[in-house]
């Protein structure tokens, strides 16, 4: 079975962050994770309908996707950098270790300068109402299969080691996710149709999934029924 998101999708080898700008879709920026964490932990609450007192009819229906949440510890090390400088990034990596790299971290969580300059300059001509400016697409790749938009909720750096300039050259990163849906940005936004499509390759990896037997019970079965 073919994978069901829209072309352009970005897809790689390891886990990812991908930012997309949200009108376009292009990618801004790529962070792609150095190992693949060995655990990954996925939390979702169903959204069901409040009913009041007496409405059993309301009991099974649920009023949107559920709330989704991820956690993932990610490890960083740049001990290979260093020791073949030679390769990829690694003239950048012996001059400021991981650095890079958690700058990059940090930015998904951070508005760009040229963002709160913006925002101070319209302050001080006066502006009612300052609406701020919206920030990339982020989109976790976790797989050919699982393409989804979130929000960072939680981010905790804790480095490790360091060179002679203080650089970090190891470092975990933990990173609290939120499943952002089309309640968050709608059926039209970028995000939105990115979640539709996860939803709608769920449906399908669901339908593939083949129970090992027959119920040994009667489900359904009345009351007295036989």
């Amino acid at each position: 079975m073919t994978s069901s998101f829209p072309p352009g999708t970005p897809v790689v080898q390891r886990g990812a962050l991908v930012l997309l700008d949200p009108t376009t879709g292009a990618v801004l920026r790529t962070i792609t994770l150095q190992y693949n964490p060995d655990t990954l932990t996925r939390t979702l609450q169903p959204q069901g309908v409040a009913a009041e007192a007496g409405e059993r009819s309301e009991a099974l229906r649920l009023k949107g996707p559920a709330h989704e949440t991820v956690k993932v510890d990610v490890e960083l090390n740049a001990t290979d950098q260093l020791e073949n400088p030679s390769g990829t990034d690694g003239d950048t990596v012996a001059r400021y270790g991981l650095l890079p790299v958690l700058a990059a971290l940090d930015l998904l969580v951070n508005p760009t300068t040229r963002a709160l300059l913006d925002q101070d300059s319209a302050a001080r001509t006066g502006a009612f109402e300052i609406a701020p400016m919206e920030s990339p697409l982020t989109v976790f790749v976790w797989s050919r299969d699982r393409v989804v938009p979130v929000r960072i909720t939680e981010f905790t750096v804790t480095e490790e080691d360091f060179d002679s300039q203080l650089h970090p050259i190891r470092a975990k990163v933990s990173l609290g996710l939120r499943l952002l849906t089309v309640d968050d940005l709608g059926f039209t936004h970028r995000g939105g149709v990115l979640f539709l499509a996860h939803q709608r390759r769920r449906e399908q990896l669901a339908a593939l999934y083949r129970s090992p037997g027959p119920p040994t019970t009667g489900f359904g079965t009345p009351p007295g029924g036989s």
